[in-house]
């Protein structure tokens, strides 16, 4: 087989416009709220696996009514869940659930935090998840976390035992126990204790009992509170935020409707101090707690009795009284915390309004770009602006701040040693089961700081206040208004190829386009790079040629998965299964080289989040495969979102996009197959008005292929052409044995002979939502299990109607196509080819 490398220079425009992240502006009500909050010294964190299995309801209570500072643990970014909105997987579906978490925290108040927990896919036992995560190294991120947040007690979602219903559910809980006494043991990980924390104990870990579907853990002799309440600050019971926090797992589809009056949470003490009153029993929650801070009460008394919601500014004297009573303590976690919350109030009373912005969305590392800043002060209040500092270069502004007065000056700042924005959990290659961060400070960060920060120096009431503004760009659509987005800092040079992914079978060739990504933006043009290919013999010695790369696979090895990776001065192969790799045969007139790999800038963009961009690698997956196909042309029906159809074209199929409205007798005619993509039932209401339209299509002949869904029931009859229910059976060892139980039966032989050595290198787990309770009308094909399980045989089912076939598999191609799996390519390629004729 042959690779054609074309070097294509391309601009490439900013990423779609998303919603505004707007500044937060604080009206009246949540500032005499932020005030209240400022009496409370107390604490909780909750700790789960997974982004939406924390309960918002009792978040939004322990930080609205309660007024603690209240955070979530969430182990992990949920990198291994399934995707409702888009073909996202892995490390990008965790890029949006993080930030689909900050969204549900900004509206329930709690604050969110990380470990470097990878989520692998579904576990079916405690021991599983620990040993995957590495159980030291997550449990050192948990004290960490612990130490540093220094919570007065500690929440669990889950027990640690099979009623969790998830390996890693039921480990997270295993997880705070352990920290729970690890945190305050100075002996445990003490090289936390260099970077700014000490050991802490918490004073009670409860477990927050639940009842779920068919699994309740209440009792009414546990702990019981009451959060059902209404907040008439906000304007919302704490059911309302809670549903509107949880409605931010869009990718999830876990959008919920609002709930008022009362409800009862439950509550087990797992070990510390007993309480059977309320959740911080017997704990000091006010200034009296640390020294010297009781005389602070009085101080804050009389702010909140004086405040007048339709004047905050005159407020701004008592604050910053009490902002010099506070910075007079000890230094200590709550002086830093209520300094913090005091700035925030003084900037909220006063109407000050600050931004800092740029009119591109991407800079060049290392350039210099224009920041405009912007200032108004709309309060009487006389407040002076002294300067502003980005990445460490002073600005002195002097300028006294009128009323009303809009004030902008345009900066030219270096961003001379300020990294690319890669999120800090990607800047290291993974481990199997964690992501990799040698810097200890950054563990349980959420996201990484701005990549470009304004500070503000002001005076008011002669004191001296840095406040800190992100930088962001700022664009104006004409539809949907005003836009915030972040600054991305990119490198020099990036690239991208084209197609991601290549499938190549005996004798043919195919072309991969080396495509050099630019952002749009004005810089001088000697700053511009370029890839230049050396080491390779072509025929046309011109600049930018297309060179040609002989490779010829080594004999006896029919299968293989490489990547074709962009080096700075060089394009080369490199196979995943080094072992077999015979470099001289594959590789003709290369030079590996040794610069750094060319990195390409991947954009996510939804409407719901902010745009979301990280960098990997610039390459191409390559799928070398002894593969036949028969037939041509796929209809396929887009579901929750996937990558099937990119990889049926790179089969060599036609794939036309099947909807509504060519879901029809005549839309059907002349496709080979049709094949419905992950959760299409569950996402397309209309399918189920097409049942007639598509059994007549298998009837006459076709062939309709379902790739798993949910939620259909244990005995459905509005998908396939016989009765089957959906479980949620799955196998989710992805080297499970899988035995033929038909030997004989067609998929398994035309148009590839499918063997054992087809299963080897599966990703994940086997398969998800397997059928059961089918019809005799269908046939198993194969059965597996995980360790210890019985067999499950409906993975894939089959059966004739007609003079076509059906097909319904929950084995995970979804995600095995994408990451160039031989076999699964040669599996789907002869389930599309059932009722072909046969080769002669």
């Amino acid at each position: 087989m042959k690779i054609f490398l074309i070097n294509i220079f391309v601009f490439v425009l900013i990423s779609e416009y998303v919603p505004a992240q707007m500044p937060e502006n604080i009206n009246s009500s949540e500032i005499l709220l932020r005030m209240k909050k400022l009496e409370v010294l107390g604490s909780v964190l909750y700790i789960a696996a997974h982004p939406d299995d924390e309960n918002t309801r009792l978040l939004s209570w322990l930080s609205q009514e309660k007024l603690y500072r209240t955070g979530y643990l969430s182990l992990t970014r949920g990198d291994g869940g399934q995707n409702l909105i888009g073909d996202e997987q892995g490390i990008e579906l965790g890029l949006i659930r993080t930030q689909e978490l900050l969204a549900a925290r900004r509206l329930d108040g709690a604050e969110q935090f990380f470990s470097r927990a990878y989520d692998f896919g579904f576990s079916k036992t405690t021991e599983e998840a620990l040993r995957i995560w590495d159980e030291q190294k997550i449990l050192s991120d948990v004290v960490w976390i612990i130490r540093k947040f220094q919570p007065d007690i500690i929440i669990t979602r889950f027990p640690e035992d099979k009623r969790a219903g998830h390996g890693q559910h039921s480990a997270s809980s295993v997880l705070a126990r352990l920290a729970f006494s690890a945190a305050a043991d100075p002996k445990q990980f003490p090289e936390q204790l260099n970077n700014g924390v000490h050991p802490w104990q918490a004073k009670r870990l409860f477990w927050n009992n639940y009842n779920f579907g068919s699994v309740n853990t209440t009792r009414e002799d546990q702990l019981k509170i009451e959060v059902g309440g209404f907040n008439p600050l906000l304007g919302k019971s704490y059911g309302e935020i809670a549903a509107d926090s949880r409605s931010q797992h869009r990718s999830q589809g876990f959008g919920i409707a609002h709930s008022r009056g009362n409800s009862l949470e439950y509550f087990t003490l797992t070990t510390g101090e007993k309480a059977d009153s309320s959740l911080l029993q017997n704990i000091n929650c006010n200034w009296s707690r640390i020294p010297n801070g009781a005389s602070i009460i009085k101080q804050i008394d009389k702010l909140i009795e004086n405040y007048n919601p339709s004047s905050p500014y005159q407020s701004l004297q008592t604050l910053v009284d009490i902002y010099k009573s506070i910075k007079a303590l000890p230094a200590g976690y709550w002086r830093e915390e209520k300094l913090k919350e005091t700035i925030s109030l003084i900037q909220a009373c006063s109407g000050l309004y600050m931004e800092a912005t740029v009119t591109q969305a991407y800079a060049i590392h290392n350039q210099n770009i224009p920041v405009t800043l912007r200032v108004i002060n709309r309060s009487p209040v006389s407040i002076m602006l002294n300067s502003v500092s980005m990445n460490q270069q002073d600005t002195n502004w002097n300028q006294p701040l009128q009323s009303g007065v809009n004030y902008s000056i345009v900066r030219r700042v270096s961003l001379k040693d300020l990294p690319i924005s890669q999120p800090y959990w990607l800047v290291e290659p993974m481990s199997p089961g964690s992501y990799n961060v040698q810097d200890q400070t950054l563990i349980g960060d959420p996201e990484n700081t701005p990549s470009l920060e304004a500070i503000f120096s002001i005076t008011l009431y002669n004191e001296s206040f840095l406040i800190r503004q992100r930088v962001n760009f700022k664009s104006t659509d004409a539809v949907k208004g005003e836009s915030y987005q972040p600054l991305t800092i990119v490198p020099a040079l990036m690239a991208y190829c084209d197609p991601s992914l290549l499938v190549f079978t005996k004798g043919k060739e195919e072309a991969l386009s080396v495509v050099i990504q630019e952002k749009v933006m004005k810089y001088p043009d000697e700053e511009k790079s370029s890839i230049h290919m050396t080491g390779v013999t072509t025929e046309n010695k011109t600049e930018h040629a297309s060179p040609v790369i002989s490779i010829t696979p080594v004999a006896g090895i029919e299968t293989r998965k490489l990547s074709a990776v962009i080096k700075r001065q060089n394009f080369w192969l490199k196979s995943n299964e080094q072992k077999d790799l015979n470099e001289e045969t594959w590789v003709t007139n290369l030079q590996q080289g040794t610069s750094d790999t060319v990195l390409q800038c991947r954009t996510i963009s939804y409407e719901h989040i902010p745009r979301i961009d990280y960098f990997k690698p610039a390459k191409s997956t390559i799928v070398s495969v002894d593969l036949k196909t028969a037939g041509t042309r796929i209809g396929y029906i887009e579901g929750a979102g996937d990558k099937v159809p990119d990889a049926l074209t790179a089969m060599g199929y036609t794939v036309i996009k099947l909807d509504a409205n060519s879901v029809t007798e005549e839309g059907l005619k002349n496709l080979d197959a049709v094949i419905a993509g992950v959760r299409a039932y569950d996402v397309h209401d209309w399918l189920s008005g097409k049942y007639q339209v598509l059994m007549n299509y298998i009837k006459n002949g076709g062939n309709l292929i379902v790739q798993y869904n949910r939620n259909q029931g244990p005995d459905s009859t509005g998908i396939g052409p016989f009765p089957f229910g959906i479980s949620n059976a799955r196998v989710t060892e992805e080297n499970a044995p899988v035995h033929f139980l038909i030997p004989s039966h067609p998929v398994l032989h035309y148009p590839n002979e499918i063997n054992d050595k087809d299963f080897n290198g599966w990703i994940q787990e086997r398969g998800i939502y397997f059928a059961q309770h089918f019809d005799p009308g269908y046939q198993a094909i194969f059965s597996m299990h995980d360790t210890g399980e019985p067999d499950q045989n409906g993975s894939l089912i089959t059966a004739t109607y007609g003079k076509g076939s059906f097909t319904y598999t929950g084995l995970v191609f979804f995600r095995e196509l994408p990451a160039g799996v031989p076999g699964a390519y040669r599996l789907l390629a002869n389930i599309i080819a059932l009722n072909k004729p046969k080769d002669k």
